[in-house]
């Protein structure tokens, strides 16, 4: 008999003798049949628990990881055995195996697993050895609980059996990203290990690095195998050194990350302006081995590192103390020992659930190894756990607390609440300057202690510590250095054949000059660093080439940059990143123009139409409102209907000179003609001003007013060749290709303007702005009509997310700053101009909309003023007495009317206003005798001697 058959019958008898002592068993064996099933069924909840429930541990011994986790998976044994509420009467047994960090050893281990009574394996560390007896554990359905396995592929459909009780390395690269993006690295170079573990890691960050608009520039992998040698990572270093990137990420096992930091430091690549950025096998190290010699620390001064958090906790507080007396400080615990101990947790919650449902341990054999039953492997030997399932659901339903924190699944069977804490390696240890959480980003603040907040991811919220980086410095590295490759930049030079004065290429050389050339190397002789490159010369030397064209080149790798008269416009910077602006542009239009005399009609020159309508009518209405305020107590504004409307036109039309003849009384009226003499003195010193520079100054005109205008006729339109005027003319202000005309030079420019429309040339040119004032400093015919109707400015084109376009913007900002800027502009376009006529096409009218804040305050006071006295109205139309009514009322509505207006038109009666000032006259003279008696008494004593001498 083999000894699977064995085996196998020896737990058939088990579970036989167990049904046996069942007491429903026995009530109903010498019953009927029938009634067996029913006592089984009844009697499974109290058969099911064996006294044993066996799992498996495999991983490296010898590792830095195994030997914590040998130890934390001992005691979390201990733990659960002593705790009786956990599996009640079932003894949890551990078998643990070496691996030896091979996958092949793995997967022998791994076959001798299923041999036995194994519902559940711890392990394996290695995310190589755990992809290959993962296919294993699948077929015969015994979960695998892996608590240092963090290659993120791990968790896909492929390998349903298999749970990572750890941190998965796609969040770890995700902390990378974040950490990479937050001090405003745009790339950098992977160092990793060369198999699935690294690969995988590398795939995760260049994809985490994507979503952040950064990049993996470089990368490298490293043997897995333990034949790589100094030799090996010395050379592969070197071509590090040579790269852009000075931010390296390092994603090796602990073995391979030490040499790398030994040899970088031979380089002097662990100084000044060097990032390193360790995953966290540092971690797993630096918490075990603690203090490293003195040699190793020094060759990790300033490395930042990850390590998962584990909130803190009295229960993690008494684990730490108990372990440092079982190992008697010898060996620090680092997370993966968290994990692997909670690991162990898990599974026995996860068993007495599976018991608590009813589930049995039992084993078959797979009917498709019986093939290979004489084949000498003993395969047949391996059995499929009946109830794996049951037992990996409930462990993927879990939901308990242990030493690393809260422990539960999510739906794509990661551990939720992922976080990691920033390290920094100074001095004989390190620091944590900060934490990670996909919860809130980068933070100083425990993650746990922001889970009952809203999540903030804002730029404006991620914060970490200071840090002390390689060299010893708290100055941020750049994270990059112009390659030390021997590769010169490509850049591109557009091959213009007009307008050199902003580039051209020397005949018969390879030289370019010019107004952008000179700005392009004046501005990168202020870099910190040096840069070689090398002017491609881009065009056919007949016409000038496409900036379209020209700039997508870097795009496809043919140049490094552009160089030249590139203007910034929108569909550009959405692929490439430009240096701050040297010049300010816009699209203009250039039109022909002719001197325009005064004229007969001058004098309407100043206002536009509407400004005038508005204007006159505003008279009107004053004189009229005027006339209402005053008609009851006013005789100049009273009389017959001819007269009242001649003063009324007479009256609002002398405010404009303030020659009125006529007296206002009224205080409303008053009050109403004020604000209006200020609107008139406004409009009339701008009408003056406006006047006068028709008539003095010597106008241009054009029919062509602005691109509206040129939107609005039918008259063909000229551009530059290459430039993108065309595409913004037919695609964003409308006009049809049919009417653009595409013009090479200068010459053509003012041979197509003089020819017109008329006679196959153009009504109007429109181009950048630096272009036309080059073309109108020899051209005294033609002149900038309407305003700039696009803003742009021209500037160097980079890669995107291209470190040398932000120095560079620096170093232009740096010319403009000391004036070295205009001096090449002075050098290159200073040219003179047409002096016999500067003046500007067709002064600007004035217009409405400068003067309706004045309309607005003077209509304002008249609807006020008149509110004011139709209330004055109505206050005496009720307190006047009626011939045959009481005062308020009316026979009927028309009387009523005809009263009101009669009221209205009423002379308000003299002689109440004679008797208040009579008596307001009285009282003041009363007043003023008393005082002048009280003042001077001897005065008062004469009047009276005189008073009685002349009775």
């Amino acid at each position: 008999m083999s000894i699977n058959s064995h085996s196998i019958l020896k737990r058939q008898v088990t579970n036989e003798e167990s049904l046996v002592t069942c007491p429903a068993f026995k009530s109903h064996r010498r019953k009927n049949y029938s009634w067996l099933r029913h006592g089984v069924l009844s009697c499974r909840n109290l058969t099911s628990r064996p006294a044993v429930v066996n799992i498996g541990a495999l991983f490296t011994f010898e590792s830095s990881i195994g030997r914590v986790a040998k130890i934390a998976i001992q005691e979390a044994v201990k733990d659960v055995n002593a705790n009786s509420s956990i599996l009640r009467g079932t003894k949890l047994n551990v078998d643990v195996r070496n691996s030896n960090c091979s996958g092949f050893l793995g997967m022998v281990e791994a076959l001798r697993f299923m041999e036995t009574d194994i519902v559940a394996i711890i392990g394996p560390q290695s995310s190589v050895v755990a992809r290959i007896i993962s296919h294993v554990a699948n077929q015969l359905q015994v979960p695998l609980l892996s608590f240092a396995a963090t290659d993120p592929s791990l968790n896909s459909l492929q390998f349903p059996f298999f749970v990572q009780t750890t941190q998965s390395d796609l969040h770890q690269m995700a902390a990378i990203s974040d950490v990479v993006d937050y001090y405003g690295w745009k790339q950098v170079t992977a160092i990793y290990i060369d198999d699935d573990y690294g690969r995988n890691g590398m795939s995760a960050l260049g994809d985490k690095l994507a979503e952040r608009r950064c990049r993996i520039s470089y990368k490298v992998g490293v043997p897995p195998d333990s034949g790589v040698n100094g030799t090996d990572i010395l050379d592969m270093l070197i071509k590090v050194a040579s790269m852009e990137s000075r931010v390296i990420v390092l994603h090796v096992n602990p073995d391979v990350g030490f040499e790398v930091f030994s040899v970088a430091n031979r380089l002097q690549m662990m100084g000044n302006g060097w990032v390193w950025i360790a995953t966290n096998w540092l971690s797993s190290v630096l918490d075990s081995a603690s203090p490293l010699p003195s040699e190793t620390m020094d060759s990790i001064q300033g490395v930042l590192f990850l390590r998962q958090h584990t909130p803190d906790s009295d229960r993690k507080r008494a684990f730490y103390s108990r372990w440092r007396k079982l190992t008697g400080g010898s060996l620090g615990l680092n997370s993966y020992g968290l994990y692997a101990y909670d690991s162990v947790w898990l599974i026995a919650h996860a068993i007495d659930a599976f018991f608590n449902q009813g589930g049995i341990i039992s084993f078959s054999n797979d009917s498709r190894l019986r093939s290979v039953k004489d084949s000498g492997l003993h395969l047949e030997a391996m059995s499929i756990f009946d109830d794996g399932k049951l037992l990996l659901n409930n462990i993927l339903q879990s939901d308990l607390v242990g030493l690393t924190g809260r422990i539960k699944f999510d739906t794509e069977r990661s551990l939720i609440l992922p976080a990691y804490d920033v390290n920094n390696v100074f001095g004989t240890g390190f620091k944590r300057i900060g934490y990670w959480s996909n919860y809130s980003g980068l933070t100083v603040v425990p993650p746990e202690m922001l889970y009952t907040k809203p999540p903030n991811r804002s730029s404006a919220n991620q914060e970490l510590y200071k840090v002390i980086w390689p060299g010893d410095t708290l100055f941020t590295p750049r994270g990059w250095a112009f390659a030390n490759n021997g590769k010169q930049l490509r850049i591109g030079v557009p091959l213009r054949v007009s307008f050199r004065e902003f580039v051209s290429q020397a005949r018969g050389t390879d030289t370019f000059k010019g107004f952008c050339i000179d700005v392009f190397t004046s501005a990168i002789t202020l870099l910190p660093y040096p840069v070689q490159y090398q002017f491609i010369p881009f065009g056919d030397g007949k016409n000038n080439p496409s900036y379209t064209e020209l700039v997508y080149k870097i795009t496809t790798g043919l140049f490094d940059a552009v160089v030249g008269d590139v203007a910034i416009v929108t569909n550009r910077t959405k692929i490439l990143d430009f240096t701050q602006p040297y010049v300010a542009s816009g699209l203009v239009v250039v039109a022909p123009f002719r001197k325009s005399n005064s004229g007969a009609w001058a004098f309407l020159g100043p206002f536009s139409a509407r400004l005038w309508i508005v204007t006159g009518c505003f008279f009107f209405v004053v004189g009229l409102v005027v006339w209402i305020l005053e008609h009851r107590i006013n005789d100049e504004f009273r009389g017959p209907p001819k007269r009242q409307i001649i003063t009324v036109i007479w009256f609002s039309l002398s405010t404009l000179f303030s020659t009125h003849r006529e007296n206002t009384m009224s205080t409303l009226a008053r009050f109403v003609l004020l604000i209006w003499l200020f609107v008139v003195l406004i409009i009339n010193s701008n009408y003056t001003a406006s006047l006068t520079s028709i008539l003095t100054v010597h106008q241009l005109s054009s029919h062509i007013k602005g691109i509206e205008s040129l939107k609005e006729s039918d008259e063909p339109v000229g551009y530059q060749v290459g430039s993108f005027a065309e595409y913004y003319l037919s695609e964003e202000v409308g006009i049809s290709k049919s009417r653009l005309v595409a013009l090479g030079s200068p010459e053509e420019y003012a041979k197509a303007l003089k020819l017109g429309p008329g006679k196959g040339g153009v009504a109007a040119i429109v181009d950048e702005r630096p272009y036309v004032e080059l073309f109108l400093a020899g051209q005294c015919t033609f002149r900038i009509v309407g305003r700039e109707f696009t803003k742009s400015g021209w500037g160097f084109a980079f890669p995107s997310d291209s470190p040398l376009a932000v120095d560079m913007s620096t170093a232009i900002l740096a010319l403009s700053e000391n004036g070295d800027l205009q001096r090449i502009h002075d050098k290159w376009l200073m040219q003179s101009t047409c002096s016999s006529d500067t003046s500007e096409l067709e002064a600007d009218k004035l217009y409405l909309r400068s003067f309706w804040g004045l309309f607005l305050l003077c209509g304002l006071a008249c609807f006020i003023s008149l509110v004011i006295h139709v209330l004055q109205i109505i206050r005496l139309f009720y307190a006047a007495p009626a011939e045959s009514a009481s005062p308020g009322q009316c026979p009927s509505r028309s009387g009523c009317i005809r009263r009101l207006l009669t009221l209205m038109d009423q002379k308000e009666d003299p002689t109440k206003n004679a008797s208040k000032r009579r008596k307001l006259e009285t009282s003041l003279s009363g007043k003023d005798q008393d005082g002048e008696s009280l003042r001077n008494p001897k005065r008062k004593e004469i009047e009276r001697t005189i008073g009685a001498t002349s009775t």
